[in-house]
């Protein structure tokens, strides 16, 4: 199996075939449990994809021409799952759309996000998306493994994989915003060859420009957001804190948690992203040397 197959091959808690509708219902007063359904309850040991219901706008007429916005989070923290979403809406509902003050979620506190999140939410007339959760332990070995499948390649092949997914599904897509990943023109090229007859735009900042990729940006970081704080430790015995702060080697508060999280014999939990320079360091810096002898 090569790796594009691999990163996508269905695993015992993949979603890729969820569809089911969205019957959760979040309230916004106080005290009120923030449920996104795009967070599985089961840990987080391989990756999956989430679709949420399609537009109902869309009933009656799927050969509406749509409009589609790519992003992605947690692409360059040291720890947890880097989450890419699609987000789309028929062409015909986008300026309704636009107008409901989406904006890249990068600028956004995190109640802020949460509640253009339930706007996107309390839209599901207009709006749709799907989200693809790669798992630090994917990202890990299909870095670190022989012939490495690096982490450029895994975003094109997530987002080439989510949107094909959509199309699949009968949506009519005529137009594909992404928030580039690499040098855009060639992105853009190679797209293009895939998906002939759709306008594709790739830029740099597409999710402070288009509306539909700041939605997108939304989706991916809420989503990212509570996986990790509802992160459910596979290691049984491990009391860790998941006050992992942003996953930024960068921040206070993921710099402390490295510090007070690491065994010397067994390193980290599956939450660590093991082919990161950081985590390498630390092990090296840190752990116990390790020989393994092996017979020839």
């Amino acid at each position: 199996m090569d790796a594009f197959n691999l990163l996508f091959a269905p695993q015992t808690n993949d979603l890729i075939e969820t569809d089911c509708p969205d019957d959760s219902s979040v309230s916004e007063d106080e005290g009120a449990v923030f449920d996104v359904p795009s967070v599985q309850a089961d840990p987080l040991t391989s990756s999956y994809t989430y679709h949420s219901p399609l537009p109902s706008a869309l009933a009656n007429n799927r050969g509406e021409p749509c409009i589609l916005g790519v992003d992605e989070a947690g692409r360059g923290p040291v720890l947890g799952p880097m989450v890419y979403c699609i987000c789309y809406c028929p062409l015909s509902r986008y300026e309704q759309v636009s107008k409901l003050g989406f904006v890249d979620s990068k600028t956004l506190k995190e109640s802020h996000r949460e509640s253009h999140f339930r706007l996107i939410q309390s839209h599901q007339e207009n709006i749709a998306w799907s989200v693809r959760v790669l798992s630090p332990q994917d990202i890990s070995w299909n870095m670190l493994k022989m012939n490495k499948y690096n982490l450029n390649a895994q975003a094109h092949d997530t987002t080439i994989e989510l949107i094909r997914q959509v199309l699949i599904k009968g949506v009519n897509v005529t137009e594909i915003y992404i928030d580039t990943v690499g040098p855009p023109e060639s992105y853009k090229a190679k797209l293009s060859k895939i998906f002939p007859g759709i306008k594709i735009t790739v830029e740099k900042k597409a999710d402070s420009k288009y509306p539909i990729v700041s939605a997108a940006s939304i989706c991916a970081k809420v989503t990212r957001d509570q996986v990790l704080k509802h992160w459910t430790f596979v290691e049984k015995e491990l009391k860790s804190s998941k006050i992992f702060g942003s996953g930024y080697p960068s921040d206070p508060n993921t710099k402390l948690w490295l510090t007070n999280n690491m065994d010397p014999v067994f390193g980290f939990p599956r939450v660590m992203r093991f082919s990161w320079a950081t985590c390498e360091n630390l092990l090296k810096d840190r752990a116990v040397t390790i020989i393994w002898y092996h017979s020839t």
